[in-house]
């Protein structure tokens, strides 16, 4: 009887580790198991005295893995996926939890969010994070569970689903698009200097060296903006640049080749039932929405 009670507390301390390795946080692991955040803290302390192992380190920006606890997130991430799988016959039940998807931010922006955020109003059991950063995170340390990324992948143990390619062009306000085609030389609206290394800002430093840039912005959904005042144009994805009524296109010549874009989810979630289906809605988004990414 005192076994089957321990092995009973394993699996909730368990439950408690997998809140707060997915969150990050004390208060977003005891948000989302209905507890306070000393619970959330006695939980993980009861479970690494068991295993022997330290298993998350504390830093200024939340809590981290260590090795152990990537190993055992693995562990039990595989756990909840099978009680998903077994919870979820085919055609049965609703996705229910986090689902925790990455985007670069002129993408979430200025297509994603809206349409994403339907997505929780049709399924009441999902809880959507979409992250806007530029940097990168890291599906293999479970930073995320769904990544939209540029170019498909060259390594990791992840599954690649090609959503389509991003067309770009110049758009600016008609009166900006005028002034240019009656002779006027270009005035730009790009990238910060600090995302300079973004593609589309090294390939127009390369094609207009001598171009003034008015207004520098890190993403593309703000340069659409302030190309809305007539202060200069702006090289923009097609679903931006076609979203904004007071735009237009404007031919300058040669564009940057299109990027393909592709969905990635870990190998080891295609049974979880909550990140295939919000993956399965993002690629329906795509599916209907290619007019709008399309030359």
């Amino acid at each position: 009887m005192a076994d089957r009670k321990r092995t009973a507390m394993d699996w909730e301390d368990l439950r408690f580790f997998l809140a707060l390795a997915r969150h990050g946080t004390l208060s977003g692991a005891a948000r989302t198991l209905g507890v306070n955040h000393a619970t959330v803290a006695r939980r993980l302390h009861a479970l690494e005295e068991g295993l022997g192992a330290r298993l998350v380190e504390r830093r200024p920006e939340g809590y981290v893995l260590t090795p152990a606890g990537s190993r055992t997130l693995d562990a039990v991430s595989d756990m909840d996926q099978a009680f998903q799988t077994l919870g979820h016959g085919e055609g049965e039940g609703m996705p229910t939890g986090l689902v925790r998807v990455n985007a670069p931010p002129g993408l979430a922006l200025g297509f994603l969010t809206a349409r994403l955020a339907q997505v929780a109003c049709r399924h009441p059991g999902l809880d959507l994070d979409l992250a806007t950063n530029l940097r990168s995170v890291s599906l293999e340390r479970h930073e995320t569970d769904i990544a939209i990324r540029m170019d498909r992948p060259e390594d990791g143990d992840v599954i690649a689903r090609p959503l389509g390619a991003i067309h770009n062009g110049f758009y600016g306000t008609p009166e900006a698009c005028r002034r240019i085609e009656g002779g006027a030389p270009p005035t730009f609206i790009g990238f910060d200097e600090a995302d300079a290394f973004v593609r589309d800002a090294a390939w127009l430093a390369r094609q207009f060296p001598r171009a003034r840039l008015a207004f520098r912005a890190n993403n593309h959904a703000a340069q659409a903006i302030a190309a809305r005042s007539g202060v200069g144009v702006a090289l923009l994805p097609h679903y931006i640049g076609r979203a904004e009524p007071a735009l237009r296109l404007i031919d300058l010549g040669s564009l940057p080749p299109p990027r393909d874009l592709f969905l990635l989810t870990r190998r080891r979630d295609r049974t979880a039932f909550a990140i295939r289906a919000v993956a399965d809605e993002i690629m329906r988004i795509f599916a209907e929405e290619q007019a709008l990414f399309q030359a």
